[in-house]
């Protein structure tokens, strides 16, 4: 049953958070927390994201504080550190806040940056940790000819993986043809072709990733999630929307219920916040996050609530895309 507005409404709390380092463009990260029977929900789509995108996004919160979390099959989820587009002269500093890790995403094809920026940072992640698996992040930023170049040349530095080096399911086939015919050893993973595709699956069926990445939120949640991977048949690396703790606990559940975990999760990036919203955040302690529930504090919901025009825009948004999932056919919470 999905839970009225007005039962929303009630328990809503819209909070700002800062950021350590810029990431996505942004130094503050708004988020609305929902509380329910279950515990806490994270409903924060960028905003902007249309209703009927985020309604995936409100699912997921919903499952969270309302359904439950599946079983867990282990209790403790190694995870990734995230090394945004800084300066590589930055990337040790941004490095230490995560602790000991054994995997780094670092994130490439920044707007505004080329592509010896990008072999700049990695070369320094390399650097600070010769032994750690490194994969890079494009978020579809380069077109075909600019991925086969810039993923020929970073895999020199060696790399676990690239994820969604190009926008489109065909790009991502093509360029996994063309590394694999010049000798390129760097996987293909697809992030945004999976999560924002009409049909999650379409990348599967297109040969277009050796593996994909999945996001408990944009993807209607953890159980919809798990179905998406087994009917993919691909191996599967768990990350996040850049969520307080409420919403990486949901991630955390995704990664301990799955049959296989091969890859470190990308869950770690609470430590990019200044600040969460709960008294014990999920963050990485040896390179792995205890599975726990996160309770939001009322003190920092408080310190860091938003106010006024924004409050109100987050709420207006939470109404529309209520509606929208009101009108939804089917179980949205489940059905890919």
């Amino acid at each position: 049953m999905l839970p009225s507005l007005e039962e929303l409404q009630e328990s809503a709390r819209v909070v700002s958070l800062p950021m350590r380092v810029k990431f996505r463009g942004i130094m503050q990260r708004e988020t609305l927390l929902l509380k329910g029977p279950l515990g806490w929900g994270e409903f924060c789509p960028f905003p902007e994201y249309g209703d009927d995108e985020s309604s995936r996004w409100l699912a997921a919160a919903l499952e969270a504080g309302w359904q439950g979390f599946p079983p867990a099959l282990r209790d403790t989820i190694p995870v990734n550190a995230t090394v945004p587009a800084v300066s590589a002269d930055r990337v040790p500093d941004v490095l230490a806040r995560f602790g000991r890790v054994d995997a780094v995403k670092v994130k490439v094809a920044e707007r505004g940056q080329d592509v010896e920026e990008d072999i700049a940072r990695v070369t320094a992640v390399r650097e600070a940790l010769p032994d750690a698996s490194i994969r890079v992040d494009a978020n579809g930023g380069w077109d075909v000819d600019q991925a086969v170049d810039a993923l020929g040349r970073l895999s020199a530095v060696g790399l676990e993986y690239a994820e969604q080096p190009v926008p489109t399911i065909e790009g991502l086939a093509e360029v996994r043809r063309r590394l694999a015919a010049t000798g390129i050893p760097v996987p293909i993973a697809a992030d945004e072709s999976v999560r924002k595709e009409e049909d999650p699956l379409r990348v599967a069926k297109a040969g277009a990733a050796d593996l994909i990445v999945v996001k408990v939120a944009p993807l209607g949640g953890v159980a919809r999630a798990l179905d998406i991977v087994a009917q993919a048949g691909l191996p599967a690396a768990v990350s996040s929307a850049l969520d307080t703790s409420v919403g990486i606990r949901a991630g955390l559940a995704l990664a301990a219920a799955l049959p296989s975990l091969p890859y470190a999760c990308g869950l770690g990036t609470v430590s990019l916040f200044a600040s969460d919203i709960t008294l014990d955040p999920l963050v990485a302690d040896d390179g792995a996050i205890r599975l726990r529930e996160a309770v939001a504090d009322p003190g920092l919901l408080e310190q860091y609530a938003a106010t006024g025009e924004r409050r109100d825009w987050w709420l207006d948004r939470l109404g529309r895309v209520h509606a929208v999932l009101e009108a939804a056919p089917g179980n949205l919470f489940t059905k890919p």
